[in-house]
Protein backbone atom coordinates (compact mmCIF):
# COMPACT_ATOMS: atom_id res chain seq x y z
CA UNK A 1 0.00 0.00 0.00
CA UNK A 2 1.40 3.33 -1.13
CA UNK A 3 0.33 6.49 0.44
CA UNK A 4 1.59 9.83 1.46
CA UNK A 5 1.27 11.65 4.45
CA UNK A 6 -0.20 14.50 3.10
CA UNK A 7 -0.64 16.33 -0.61
CA UNK A 8 -2.41 19.00 -1.86
CA UNK A 9 -4.75 18.85 -4.66
CA UNK A 10 -4.17 20.59 -8.41
CA UNK A 11 -3.53 24.10 -8.16
CA UNK A 12 -6.78 25.12 -9.60
CA UNK A 13 -8.70 23.38 -6.54
CA UNK A 14 -6.51 24.37 -4.01
CA UNK A 15 -6.25 26.99 -0.85
CA UNK A 16 -2.26 27.07 -0.20
CA UNK A 17 -2.77 28.37 3.44
CA UNK A 18 -0.29 27.63 5.88
CA UNK A 19 -0.50 24.49 8.26
CA UNK A 20 -0.95 24.42 11.49
CA UNK A 21 2.16 23.00 13.34
CA UNK A 22 -0.13 20.17 15.53
CA UNK A 23 -2.09 19.05 12.58
CA UNK A 24 -2.63 15.48 11.99
CA UNK A 25 -0.29 15.36 8.95
CA UNK A 26 2.95 16.20 6.96
CA UNK A 27 3.77 16.19 3.51
CA UNK A 28 6.22 12.83 2.64
CA UNK A 29 8.69 12.27 0.36
CA UNK A 30 6.71 10.36 -2.67
CA UNK A 31 8.96 7.08 -1.64
CA UNK A 32 9.06 7.75 1.66
CA UNK A 33 6.60 6.05 4.18
CA UNK A 34 6.08 7.52 7.78
CA UNK A 35 7.07 4.78 10.73
CA UNK A 36 5.57 5.19 14.44
CA UNK A 37 6.87 8.20 16.12
CA UNK A 38 8.13 10.10 12.69
CA UNK A 39 5.52 12.03 12.66
CA UNK A 40 6.11 16.14 13.03
CA UNK A 41 9.77 14.87 14.90
CA UNK A 42 12.21 18.15 15.37
CA UNK A 43 14.81 18.33 13.20
CA UNK A 44 17.68 17.00 14.39
CA UNK A 45 21.00 19.17 15.39
CA UNK A 46 23.59 19.38 18.71
CA UNK A 47 22.21 22.02 21.08
CA UNK A 48 24.68 25.00 21.75
CA UNK A 49 26.09 26.27 25.04
CA UNK A 50 23.79 28.98 25.37
CA UNK A 51 21.23 26.61 24.86
CA UNK A 52 22.24 23.70 26.92
CA UNK A 53 22.48 26.54 29.58
CA UNK A 54 18.93 27.91 29.26
CA UNK A 55 17.60 24.02 29.30
CA UNK A 56 19.60 23.46 32.08
CA UNK A 57 18.46 26.30 34.28
CA UNK A 58 14.66 25.03 33.17
CA UNK A 59 15.10 21.77 34.72
CA UNK A 60 16.33 23.46 37.86
CA UNK A 61 13.02 26.14 37.74
CA UNK A 62 11.16 22.96 37.37
CA UNK A 63 12.88 20.92 40.50
CA UNK A 64 12.42 24.17 42.54
CA UNK A 65 8.60 24.36 41.78
CA UNK A 66 8.68 20.71 42.91
CA UNK A 67 10.22 21.05 45.75
CA UNK A 68 7.62 24.06 46.38
CA UNK A 69 4.44 21.70 45.96
CA UNK A 70 3.96 21.39 41.98
CA UNK A 71 3.86 23.18 39.22
CA UNK A 72 1.91 26.42 38.08
CA UNK A 73 -1.80 25.77 37.92
CA UNK A 74 -3.11 25.56 34.31
CA UNK A 75 -4.67 28.71 32.84
CA UNK A 76 -5.16 28.91 28.81
CA UNK A 77 -2.68 29.79 26.74
CA UNK A 78 -1.73 33.37 26.97
CA UNK A 79 -0.91 33.63 23.28
CA UNK A 80 -4.85 32.84 22.41
CA UNK A 81 -6.66 35.65 21.47
CA UNK A 82 -10.34 33.61 20.23
CA UNK A 83 -11.65 30.96 22.00
CA UNK A 84 -14.88 28.98 21.12
CA UNK A 85 -16.98 27.89 24.56
CA UNK A 86 -19.00 25.08 24.35
CA UNK A 87 -21.58 24.34 28.06
CA UNK A 88 -23.41 21.54 27.96
CA UNK A 89 -25.97 20.83 31.18
CA UNK A 90 -24.01 17.91 32.52
CA UNK A 91 -21.66 14.77 31.53
CA UNK A 92 -24.70 12.27 30.00
CA UNK A 93 -26.17 15.65 27.84
CA UNK A 94 -25.70 15.61 24.28
CA UNK A 95 -27.10 19.05 23.94
CA UNK A 96 -24.24 22.04 23.52
CA UNK A 97 -24.61 25.74 23.46
CA UNK A 98 -21.89 27.49 21.95
CA UNK A 99 -20.67 31.12 21.91
CA UNK A 100 -17.63 32.83 20.44
CA UNK A 101 -15.37 35.32 22.04
CA UNK A 102 -12.40 36.66 21.42
CA UNK A 103 -9.63 39.07 23.62
CA UNK A 104 -9.39 42.32 23.83
CA UNK A 105 -7.24 44.17 25.83
CA UNK A 106 -6.51 41.68 28.08
CA UNK A 107 -10.20 40.54 28.92
CA UNK A 108 -12.41 37.81 26.77
CA UNK A 109 -15.25 39.66 25.31
CA UNK A 110 -18.34 37.72 23.65
CA UNK A 111 -18.93 38.38 19.83
CA UNK A 112 -21.84 37.83 19.24
CA UNK A 113 -24.86 36.04 19.88
CA UNK A 114 -24.63 32.35 21.48
CA UNK A 115 -25.95 29.29 19.19
CA UNK A 116 -27.30 25.45 19.66
CA UNK A 117 -25.23 22.41 18.81
CA UNK A 118 -24.77 18.68 19.50
CA UNK A 119 -22.43 16.37 21.02
CA UNK A 120 -21.89 12.75 21.44
CA UNK A 121 -25.36 10.39 21.68
CA UNK A 122 -24.01 9.64 25.55
CA UNK A 123 -22.34 12.92 26.36
CA UNK A 124 -19.15 13.88 27.37
CA UNK A 125 -15.84 12.61 28.77
CA UNK A 126 -12.24 13.98 29.27
CA UNK A 127 -10.52 14.42 26.21
CA UNK A 128 -6.58 14.71 25.84
CA UNK A 129 -5.68 18.40 24.64
CA UNK A 130 -3.88 21.29 26.74
CA UNK A 131 -5.70 20.87 29.85
CA UNK A 132 -4.42 18.61 32.92
CA UNK A 133 -6.67 15.46 33.22
CA UNK A 134 -8.04 15.09 36.97
CA UNK A 135 -6.44 11.64 38.91
CA UNK A 136 -8.41 8.28 38.30
CA UNK A 137 -11.32 9.77 35.86
CA UNK A 138 -12.33 7.80 33.08
CA UNK A 139 -11.21 9.47 29.65
CA UNK A 140 -12.12 9.39 26.10
CA UNK A 141 -11.98 6.21 23.65
CA UNK A 142 -12.82 5.45 20.28
CA UNK A 143 -16.13 4.27 19.78
CA UNK A 144 -17.60 5.32 23.22
CA UNK A 145 -20.01 8.02 21.59
CA UNK A 146 -18.71 10.59 23.83
CA UNK A 147 -17.32 14.10 22.90
CA UNK A 148 -13.57 14.92 24.50
CA UNK A 149 -14.15 17.88 27.12
CA UNK A 150 -11.41 19.90 28.33
CA UNK A 151 -9.47 22.78 26.51
CA UNK A 152 -8.34 21.78 22.63
CA UNK A 153 -6.83 23.81 19.69
CA UNK A 154 -8.56 24.38 17.01
CA UNK A 155 -6.86 23.23 13.21
CA UNK A 156 -7.30 23.26 9.55
CA UNK A 157 -10.85 22.90 7.70
CA UNK A 158 -11.98 19.96 4.99
CA UNK A 159 -14.41 20.56 2.64
CA UNK A 160 -16.01 19.60 -0.64
CA UNK A 161 -16.24 23.14 -2.25
CA UNK A 162 -12.96 24.22 -3.93
CA UNK A 163 -12.97 27.48 -1.92
CA UNK A 164 -14.33 28.70 1.12
CA UNK A 165 -15.09 32.10 3.20
CA UNK A 166 -12.03 32.07 5.56
CA UNK A 167 -8.84 33.28 6.61
CA UNK A 168 -6.12 33.58 4.33
CA UNK A 169 -3.62 31.90 6.99
CA UNK A 170 -6.37 29.11 7.73
CA UNK A 171 -5.24 25.57 5.93
CA UNK A 172 -8.19 24.43 4.04
CA UNK A 173 -8.86 21.13 1.56
CA UNK A 174 -10.92 20.05 -0.84
CA UNK A 175 -11.90 16.57 0.04
CA UNK A 176 -11.51 13.98 -2.78
CA UNK A 177 -11.85 10.07 -2.82
CA UNK A 178 -7.99 9.50 -2.21
CA UNK A 179 -8.41 11.41 1.27
CA UNK A 180 -8.15 9.29 4.28
CA UNK A 181 -8.76 10.22 8.04
CA UNK A 182 -7.02 7.05 10.38
CA UNK A 183 -9.70 5.52 12.57
CA UNK A 184 -7.53 2.50 12.99
CA UNK A 185 -6.27 2.36 16.36
CA UNK A 186 -3.62 -0.48 14.77
CA UNK A 187 -2.48 1.96 12.68
CA UNK A 188 0.70 3.84 12.87
CA UNK A 189 -1.52 6.93 10.82
CA UNK A 190 -3.92 6.46 13.66
CA UNK A 191 -6.00 10.19 13.76
CA UNK A 192 -4.18 11.37 10.75
CA UNK A 193 -5.00 12.90 7.82
CA UNK A 194 -3.58 10.77 4.88
CA UNK A 195 -3.85 11.08 1.12
CA UNK A 196 -3.43 8.51 -1.36
CA UNK A 197 -1.36 8.28 -4.57
CA UNK A 198 -4.34 6.15 -6.37
CA UNK A 199 -7.67 5.20 -5.63
CA UNK A 200 -8.72 3.57 -2.86
CA UNK A 201 -8.32 -0.78 -3.10
CA UNK A 202 -7.95 -2.53 0.12
CA UNK A 203 -10.80 -2.55 2.67
CA UNK A 204 -8.90 -1.11 5.01
CA UNK A 205 -8.37 1.94 2.62
CA UNK A 206 -11.94 2.15 1.73
CA UNK A 207 -13.07 1.90 5.34
CA UNK A 208 -10.47 4.80 6.48
CA UNK A 209 -11.96 6.87 3.57
CA UNK A 210 -13.22 10.57 4.64
CA UNK A 211 -17.27 10.68 3.72
CA UNK A 212 -17.91 11.22 0.51
CA UNK A 213 -21.21 13.07 -1.09
CA UNK A 214 -22.70 13.08 2.94
CA UNK A 215 -23.63 16.65 3.63
CA UNK A 216 -23.17 17.12 7.09
CA UNK A 217 -19.57 16.26 6.12
CA UNK A 218 -19.28 19.02 3.43
CA UNK A 219 -17.59 21.04 5.55
CA UNK A 220 -15.78 20.64 8.89
CA UNK A 221 -13.04 22.42 11.47
CA UNK A 222 -10.79 19.86 13.49
CA UNK A 223 -10.69 19.59 16.90
CA UNK A 224 -6.95 19.06 18.44
CA UNK A 225 -7.96 16.38 20.65
CA UNK A 226 -5.64 13.00 20.95
CA UNK A 227 -3.98 15.03 18.06
CA UNK A 228 -0.03 14.64 17.08
CA UNK A 229 2.83 14.46 17.80
CA UNK A 230 0.99 12.51 20.90
CA UNK A 231 -1.24 10.12 19.37
CA UNK A 232 -2.07 7.92 22.21
CA UNK A 233 -3.96 4.78 20.11
CA UNK A 234 -7.53 4.06 20.99
CA UNK A 235 -7.80 7.45 22.91
CA UNK A 236 -10.31 9.11 19.95
CA UNK A 237 -9.89 10.09 16.56
CA UNK A 238 -11.52 12.28 14.00
CA UNK A 239 -13.09 14.89 15.73
CA UNK A 240 -14.20 18.17 14.34
CA UNK A 241 -16.65 20.64 14.27
CA UNK A 242 -19.12 20.10 11.11
CA UNK A 243 -22.53 20.30 10.13
CA UNK A 244 -25.50 18.82 12.40
CA UNK A 245 -27.42 15.97 11.07
CA UNK A 246 -31.23 15.99 10.96
CA UNK A 247 -31.76 19.59 11.81
CA UNK A 248 -30.14 19.15 14.96
CA UNK A 249 -31.87 15.90 16.04
CA UNK A 250 -29.25 13.63 15.89
CA UNK A 251 -26.80 13.09 18.40
CA UNK A 252 -23.12 12.44 17.30
CA UNK A 253 -20.72 9.94 17.74
CA UNK A 254 -18.06 12.69 19.36
CA UNK A 255 -17.88 15.17 17.04
CA UNK A 256 -19.45 18.86 17.73
CA UNK A 257 -22.43 19.88 15.41
CA UNK A 258 -24.68 22.90 14.42
CA UNK A 259 -26.02 24.41 11.31
CA UNK A 260 -24.55 25.05 8.61
CA UNK A 261 -24.76 28.68 8.49
CA UNK A 262 -23.47 28.59 12.13
CA UNK A 263 -20.40 26.40 11.04
CA UNK A 264 -19.79 28.87 8.00
CA UNK A 265 -19.94 31.79 10.51
CA UNK A 266 -17.52 29.81 12.54
CA UNK A 267 -14.63 29.18 10.59
CA UNK A 268 -14.93 32.64 8.87
CA UNK A 269 -14.19 34.13 11.96
CA UNK A 270 -11.04 31.93 13.19
CA UNK A 271 -8.21 33.36 13.00
CA UNK A 272 -4.87 31.17 12.91
CA UNK A 273 -2.45 33.69 14.26
CA UNK A 274 -4.54 34.41 17.17
CA UNK A 275 -4.23 30.74 18.48
CA UNK A 276 -8.18 29.81 18.88
CA UNK A 277 -9.09 27.50 21.25
CA UNK A 278 -12.46 25.36 22.47
CA UNK A 279 -13.38 24.83 25.20
CA UNK A 280 -16.06 22.20 25.83
CA UNK A 281 -17.22 21.43 29.64
CA UNK A 282 -20.15 20.81 31.49
CA UNK A 283 -21.99 23.83 33.18
CA UNK A 284 -20.72 22.57 36.89
CA UNK A 285 -17.25 21.93 35.51
CA UNK A 286 -16.76 25.07 33.69
CA UNK A 287 -17.77 27.23 36.96
CA UNK A 288 -16.06 25.50 39.14
CA UNK A 289 -12.55 25.96 36.77
CA UNK A 290 -13.43 29.34 35.34
CA UNK A 291 -11.10 31.45 37.97
CA UNK A 292 -8.31 29.07 38.32
CA UNK A 293 -7.92 28.75 34.51
CA UNK A 294 -8.75 32.04 33.45
CA UNK A 295 -12.24 31.49 30.72
CA UNK A 296 -14.28 33.55 29.40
Amino acid sequence: MQMLAFSLPPKAARNQSKRPRFLPFQKAKSHHRLRPGEFLKPHGGELDSAVMTKRGFGWLMMALLLGMGGLPAFTLPGDSAQCVVGISDGWNSSRVTLRFYEKRGGHWQAAGAAWTGRLGASGLIWGRGLHPVPAGVAMKREGDNRSPAGVFDLGGAWGYAAQIRKHPKLFYHQVTSRDLWVEDPASPHYNRFLTLKHEPRTPWEKKQQMNQNDPPHALKLFIAHNAPPKVVPGAGSSIFFHIWRGNGNRATAGCTTMAQANLESLIARIDPTKRPIYVLLPKAEYEAKRAAWKLP
